[in-house]
């Protein structure tokens, strides 16, 4: 990070000024990675949110799923959503809840939940193909934790949701000299803060005591060589290929990248690694309804 002492010290007084995670979302994605936990576990927990038990009834009881009768009960909504959709469900609430307020940022906030939401899942995706072999078949290799790689994926941009929200003038100042030289935002960010999304997301992550190799993959995203681990390379990617399914929310997107140290991890080009993914039109609706609870 680079910034001048006025502006370090104005990023770092943003992080600290962001609610921490909150308990409750902390409690699901500890049960979610519990092989022993049972639904009454789940219930339980989101009970006692009474925010999180009418967001979960209004999604279970949405348009996407077209159930014939309406559940009114968490225990059944858990039951039908399943523990995966839970943990989905519980961080995008509580992105929403953190989104820029102040008009000046020019922040896209349904367009950001939608392209971060996506990426999470594709990122999540690659994971669970790298620990099957279905991507690298004749490498083996230590795969990346998918409970892990869809919280960097939802995470990668949250830098961005901080500076916009206490450094909104910056913030859209750097969103206009990205469209306008047709630069990536993260270099105009860089140039005007000193510091980009990635370096302030990770500052954040840190503080919520996210794991080590999380905080690095949010850190080093735009650059994998740096950090070459199966869980950035997933992230890199998801966020590439969700960029060239047309989900992203401001600045300038050039052309997709993709590093040799993301072939190898991932076994091929972007090509291959899309057609491996198969059809979006699911991870799309799915990312498109949980952007507007």
């Amino acid at each position: 990070m680079t910034a001048s002492a006025d502006l370090s010290a104005r990023l770092v007084s943003a992080v600290e000024a962001m609610p921490a995670f909150p308990g409750t979302v902390r409690r699901i994605l500890t049960l979610t990675r519990d092989a022993a936990c049972s639904p009454k576990d789940m219930v339980q927990v989101i009970r006692n949110d009474p925010v999180m038990t009418v967001k979960v009834l209004r999604v279970v009881n949405s348009a996407y799923y077209g159930l014939d009768k309406q559940i009114t009960s968490i225990d059944h909504a858990v039951l039908f959503l399943g523990f995966n959709t839970i943990k989905n469900l519980a961080l995008s609430l509580t992105a929403i809840s953190m989104l820029p307020s102040n008009p000046l940022a020019g922040f896209d906030g349904q367009g950001y939940l939608q392209h971060s939401l996506l990426t999470a899942a594709l990122a999540r995706q690659l994971a669970q193909a790298q620990e099957s072999g279905a991507l690298l078949p004749a490498l083996p290799q230590v795969a990346a934790d998918p409970h892990d790689t869809f919280i960097a994926g939802l995470l990668h941009d949250f830098g961005k949701v901080v500076v916009a929200q206490f450094m909104p003038v910056e913030f859209r100042r750097a969103l206009e000299a990205s469209l306008w030289q047709e630069q990536p935002l993260h270099l105009a960010l860089h140039n005007v803060l000193g510091a980009d999304h990635a370096d302030v997301g990770a500052m954040l992550a840190e503080r919520w005591r996210f794991a080590s190799d999380l905080v690095q993959t949010i850190r080093h995203q735009h650059h994998p060589e740096q950090w070459d681990t199966p869980m950035t390379a997933c992230v890199f990617a998801a966020n590439q290929i969700s960029k060239a399914w047309g989900q992203d929310f401001g600045g300038y997107v050039g052309p997709p990248l993709w590093p040799a140290c993301v072939a190898a991890r991932l076994g091929g080009d972007l090509s291959t690694v899309r057609s491996a993914l198969g059809d979006p039109g699911e991870l799309l609706a799915e990312s498109a309804l949980l952007a507007h609870l």
